[in-house]
């Protein structure tokens, strides 16, 4: 749904105690804790744009002060928008889109992922009915320094003695640049530092990297050594770009350090050498959540087929419908384990989300019987010992793509990791979820969630589940399948069920909050 702020008097009339349009405002919902209370108390503030000064709700929390988005947005202009659950937002500042929300500490702007300082807050009121609703957004200064700052040049600065916003245009800052490179073991680090901050936006492509400072002009050294050795194929300055060259075949990673602040790129081979390993390698040292989708099957293994409609084709169209979508709901990260017609071992998929340090990982497959009349979805997690015939017999087919040899002796050592097991309970709390969204927002029959050792779940370090969305043995289902429309409520379904996984898991976080069925 889109939100646009309401008029600014009867936003501000929270700040001084009145209700506006008959609704209440409650504590925030977020993280926080001062003086063993979650949240700081909201302060009477103000914010000052062009010379007047109006009032501005403010919290106070432990890393610094928090201000009403709505507000921001109803002064300075913008768009806002808030996805389901109010778990995720986009704001849309000229011609940027900028996605945040209150479950992670980053912000996002295409491909490119920032470290906030802190995770913005969520607020709900009570409507006239007693019913909750999402309030406005608690955001920090640096996001309003991200996306204004760079988009508009207007300079935010907080006057914490008189509690005041300023809000003015900002100043262009000479920052001199000063650059080390060291190669050592096989990777070549580059580290540029600063004397502040820069606002800047990283810009990636096959063998190149372009820092592109917004905002600032940089003041590049006159020589840097050793930008022609390892993997680094020259570097080069001006005032508003640093470009780095890298070696064919690789890959980096990026991440930030402080006092004094460094922006620092690994370079490291073999970051291209595959499809499999194409999409690795988000900034370091971020805590976007990543959710790994697998379209089951590809390139030589066609999957299960009927009406000449193929299994692995169909897995690959559903799963580029729910990277959309859940990236439009959520502010997270997906990753196709393949985004093409390509061979792709059943183990090499769960070690690239465990190389992302994947949140979810959600493997999409179609299934097939001997009957015709075999019909709907069913959901399975990783178990030594399968549900029931049905469910051994799929895992069985499913595992001959295998490489890791008898997976029952490979899946035993997971289950005595006490890690896996906490996992394990977590996929069982998802799988249940996905039934009970498919279920319930298509009418498919009811076959259940399953148990089975599915090799491709086999060695996942996050909750994980396989999830079948119908057979391909069915003339009936087959022509449902290859309905756009069917796909598309399908990943719809898909999607709700992990919005309402990582919503329970985010309110058991912060204590209290919904439960999820077992």
């Amino acid at each position: 749904m889109t939100h646009r702020p309401v008029l600014a008097s009867l936003l501000l009339s929270a700040v001084v105690g009145l209700t506006p349009l008959g609704a209440q405002v409650a504590q925030p919902v977020g993280q926080g804790i001062v003086d063993g209370e979650p949240f700081a108390p909201r302060v009477e503030a103000a914010i000052e744009v062009g010379g007047e000064r109006l009032p501005l709700m403010v919290t106070l929390m432990p890393a610094g002060p928090l201000f009403s988005l709505d507000q921001i947005v109803e002064l300075l202009g913008g768009e806002l928008s808030v996805g389901p659950l109010a778990q995720s937002h986009e704001l849309e500042v000229g011609d940027t889109s900028f996605r945040f929300g209150p479950t992670t500490s980053v912000l996002t702007v295409g491909q490119d992922i920032f470290e906030l300082s802190q995770t913005p807050v969520g607020t709900i009121v009570f409507d006239e009915e007693g019913e909750e609703q999402p309030g406005t957004l608690m955001v920090p200064l640096d996001l309003l320094e991200m996306t204004w700052t760079e988009v508009t040049n207007q300079h935010f600065s907080w006057v914490r003695g008189e509690r005041l916003l300023l809000v003015g245009e900002a100043r262009l800052r000479n920052l001199p640049l000063t650059v080390d490179v060291v190669h050592l073991q096989g990777v070549s680090t580059v580290v540029l530092q600063f004397p502040a901050r820069p606002r800047y936006r990283v810009e990636q492509e096959p063998g190149r990297i372009a820092v592109r400072v917004l905002g600032d002009r940089i003041e590049a050294p006159s020589s840097v050594a050793r930008t022609n050795e390892g993997l680094l194929a020259g570097m080069s300055f001006s005032s508003q770009e640093i470009a780095i060259g890298m070696k064919p075949g690789a890959g980096s990673e990026s991440y930030e350090l402080s006092n004094p602040y460094r922006l620092v790129f690994d370079i490291f081979p073999g970051g291209e050498s595959t499809a499999a390993s194409r999409p690795l390698a988000p900034p370091r040292r971020t805590r976007i959540p990543t959710i790994v989708i697998d379209p089951g099957h590809g390139g030589g293994d066609d999957g299960a087929h009927g009406d000449g409609l193929l299994e692995k084709n169909l897995t690959l169209r559903l799963a580029r419908l729910l990277q959309n979508k859940l990236q439009t709901a959520l502010p997270v990260r997906v990753v196709l384990t393949r985004d093409e017609d390509a061979d792709l071992p059943l183990d090499t998929r769960s070690a690239l989300a465990n190389q992302l340090k994947a949140e979810l990982f959600v493997s999409l497959h179609l299934n097939s019987s001997f009957g015709t009349s075999a019909a709907g979805a069913e959901t399975y997690f990783l178990s030594l010992e399968a549900s029931d015939e049905r469910a051994q017999l799929a895992a069985e087919e499913a595992n001959r793509g295998s490489s890791s040899g008898d997976p029952l002796s490979d899946l035993q050592l997971i289950l005595w990791d006490m890690g896996q097991s906490r996992h394990l309970a977590e996929s069982q709390r998802l799988a249940n979820l996905i039934q009970e969204e498919l279920n319930a927002a298509l009418g498919m029959r009811n076959r259940g969630v399953k148990q089975a050792p599915f090799s491709v779940l086999m060695g996942a370090a996050m909750p994980a589940v396989l999830v079948e969305l119908g057979f391909m043995s069915n003339a009936a289902e087959v022509e449902r399948l290859q309905d756009p429309l069917y796909q598309n409520q399908l990943a719809e379904a898909l999607t709700k069920a992990l919005v309402r996984y990582r919503s329970a898991q985010f309110q058991a976080r912060i204590g209290g909050g919904p439960e999820v069925t077992q």
